[in-house]
C-alpha cells in the first residue's frame, strides 16, 4: 500500500522514516510513503497556504485550493484511495480503523494546522475525518505518524512473527495480557507462578484471565460489546464478574488468544 502525507512541515517526518518497523517496511518496499510539502501546490510567489477565517475569528485557516490540487494530483489514476483529514472533530481512531485502512491501496493524510482547515475540504474532498484522541495538537503531523505506524504493522510480512499483531491489545476486543521477563523475583515482586510451569494450556488460561482483568480495570468500555470475544474469553469474563464459578481446569485454547 501507499501513504501520501500533506504537510507544511515535511522535515517533521525525517526521524519517523529512519527507525524501527516503519523504516524496515519502507526499505523492504512493503509500503510506499510520500511526504509532500503543501506549499508545492500554491501558485503565488510567497507560497501562501493559509488565510484569515470569515466571520472575524482569530487565527489562520488552511486554504482549500492547494489541498484540493495536491490530493487530485496524488490520487490521479488511482483507485481504492482513502483521503483522511486529521482533525480533533474526526471519528476516534482505533484498531478497527487501522485494520480497515490497511486494506486500502492508498491513504492520503491531510495534516491540519493553525485554527483548522477550510470546511470544504471535509465536505467535498476527504472521504473521512479522523482524530487520535480527545485533545488538541498543534498540527496533524503526530497523528499522521500514529496512524501510519498502527497501519503499517498490520501489513503482510512487516512483523517478524506474523502472529504478533493478532495477539496485541484491541485485536481480540480486549487489552493484551501482562508480560514478564527475568529475574523471576525482583525487589520482592515475583513473576506469577503460572508462567513458570511450562504448561502451555495453563499459561494460556492465565494470560486470558489477566488480560480481561486488566481490561476491566483500565478500559471497561471495550467489554460493552462482547461480540469480538471468543467463547473462552466470555466464560472467563463471567467468572471475573462473579456470575460463574471459577474455572478449575484449563479451558479449550484458541489460536486467536
Amino acid at each position: 500500500m501507499r501513504f501520501d502525507v500533506l504537510t507544511i512541515f515535511p522535515a517533521f517526518f525525517e526521524g519517523f522514516l529512519t527507525h524501527g518497523i516503519v523504516r524496515r517496511a519502507y526499505e523492504r518496499r512493503l509500503v510506499e510513503i510520500g511526504i509532500h510539502n503543501l506549499r508545492d501546490w500554491t501558485y503565488d510567489r510567497h507560497q501562501i497556504v493559509d488565510d484569515r477565517p470569515y466571520g472575524g475569528e482569530s487565527g489562520m485557516v488552511l486554504k482549500p485550493e492547494p489541498i484540493f490540487r495536491a490530493v487530485e494530483a496524488l490520487t490521479h489514476g488511482r483507485t481504492n484511495s482513502a483521503i483522511v483529514l486529521l482533525t480533533p472533530q474526526g471519528r476516534l481512531f482505533d484498531q478497527r480503523t487501522a485494520q480497515r485502512l490497511s486494506q486500502q491501496a492508498q491513504v492520503v493524510l491531510i495534516c491540519g494546522r493553525y485554527e483548522g482547515v477550510d470546511e470544504r475540504v471535509a465536505e467535498h474532498l476527504a472521504t473521512e475525518e479522523i482524530s487520535i484522541g480527545d485533545y488538541v495538537l498543534s498540527g496533524g503531523e503526530p497523528a499522521a505518524m500514529v496512524i501510519m505506524d498502527a497501519v503499517i504493522r498490520l501489513l503482510p510480512e512487516v512483523l517478524g512473527n506474523p502472529t504478533s499483531a493478532e495477539k496485541e491489545s484491541f485485536q481480540a476486543g480486549r487489552l493484551d495480557y501482562p508480560v514478564y521477563t527475568r529475574p523471576a523475583v525482583y525487589r520482592g515482586h515475583a513473576v506469577p507462578p503460572e508462567l513458570l510451569t511450562g504448561n502451555h494450556a495453563e499459561i494460556d488460561l492465565w494470560r486470558r484471565r489477566a488480560a480481561l482483568r486488566k481490561t476491566l480495570r483500565y478500559r471497561p468500555d471495550l467489554l460493552t460489546d462482547q461480540s469480538r470475544l471468543d467463547e473462552t474469553d466470555r466464560r472467563l469474563l463471567a467468572e471475573l464478574l462473579g456470575t460463574l464459578p471459577p474455572t478449575t481446569r484449563p479451558l479449550t485454547c484458541h489460536s486467536s488468544s
